[in-house]
């Protein structure tokens, strides 16, 4: 798998409350090649997961266009935009959203069985990715068995298992003590280039951006190269 190209013109996001508006996106432009690896910082409230979210398909902007490999996504239907979320798109939250009632094994396959797929080719790609992320003795845990390191592992391995051509993380080392944050970042960096995604990742640690070849900085909605 290849990384995905992705160009972004003109974004604007805004949120109107109580008859009030909050532009939280002011005119973003950003291109990003195949396999760019990204990290995004800035203040809270600055715009960072806002803009992950549209970059993700999980929201729709207020103006401007995203294209993944030339392609408009805001020609695609509700289903398509589903379908390429789905397939191309792996994505690692700060809270690890994992499903309480499956197995570590049921949550990392569970987008292959929404492609599609028979249980047992998803269980083993999950079985796979969870053993490259060390947890080959934890296939049978339940999230509320884990620590959260683990649990971010298991969310890891649920964001390549589907080999997306974009990748996306938000503060995924957020809630996790130093040493099991820089783990969780070293597995991420090490699976992400065997698979040549475009890697994005908003975090707060500049000493974690500063091993990215490239830094964007938002500052008021509005987006700066470092």
């Amino acid at each position: 798998m290849t990384g995905v190209r992705v160009d972004i013109d003109g974004l604007c996001k805004r949120h109107v409350k109580a008859g009030r508006a909050l532009d939280v996106l002011l005119d973003v432009d950003l291109s990003l090649a195949p396999g760019d690896r990204v990290a995004i910082v800035g203040p809270s409230g600055s715009g960072k997961s806002t803009f992950l979210h549209l970059l993700g398909l999980l929201d729709r902007p207020t103006a401007g266009r995203v294209r993944f490999d030339g392609q408009d996504v805001a020609t695609l239907s509700e289903y398509a935009r589903a379908t390429l979320r789905n397939r191309q798109i792996g994505y690692v939250f700060q809270a690890h959203n994992l499903l309480p009632e499956h197995t570590a094994l049921g949550n990392a396959g569970m987008p292959v069985r929404l492609a599609g797929a028979a249980p047992a080719v998803a269980d083993a790609r999950a079985a796979a990715l969870l053993r490259a992320v060390g947890l080959g003795h934890r296939l049978h845990h339940q999230p509320g068995e884990l620590s959260g390191g683990e649990q971010q592992r298991v969310a890891l391995a649920r964001a390549l298992v589907m080999g997306p051509g974009l990748v996306l993380a938000d503060e995924p080392t957020g809630n996790l003590d130093p040493a099991t944050a820089g783990g969780v970042f070293d597995l991420m960096m090490q699976l992400n280039a065997q698979l040549g995604s475009t890697l994005v990742v908003v975090t707060h640690s500049q000493e974690l951006a500063a091993r990215f070849p490239r830094q964007l900085a938002f500052a008021a909605g509005r987006l700066q190269e470092r």
